[in-house]
């Protein structure tokens, strides 16, 4: 799947969570999904937890990070900020 494709699965909606972004409209933050990667959770622990999640989902909220910029702006806490999240073979792992 394209970077273009997984980016549609981010939306903004100003009604849900003060209008951060969250996966495909539903009531899961992208800081979240990206706070259990770093968390050390693997893919398959976060789908157990979501049931309707993909693992595009997941990819996608990888490619959020990179196209929205740093974690700080997402609300993520600085705690978090300095691990390196790298989904994606395209690209090399980012740190904060």
């Amino acid at each position: 799947m394209e970077q273009d494709e997984l980016l549609q699965r981010i939306t903004v909606d100003p009604a849900i969570f003060g209008g951060k972004p969250i996966v495909r409209g539903r009531r899961l933050a992208v800081e979240h999904v990206l706070g259990m990667l770093a968390a050390g959770d693997s893919f398959e622990t976060i789908l157990e937890g979501y049931p309707w999640l993909e693992p595009e989902d997941i990819r996608a909220a990888d490619e959020a990070l990179i196209f929205l910029g740093p974690l700080d702006d997402l609300g993520v806490a600085r705690a978090v900020s300095h691990v390196s999240i790298s989904l994606s073979a395209r690209r090399t792992a980012r740190t904060w």
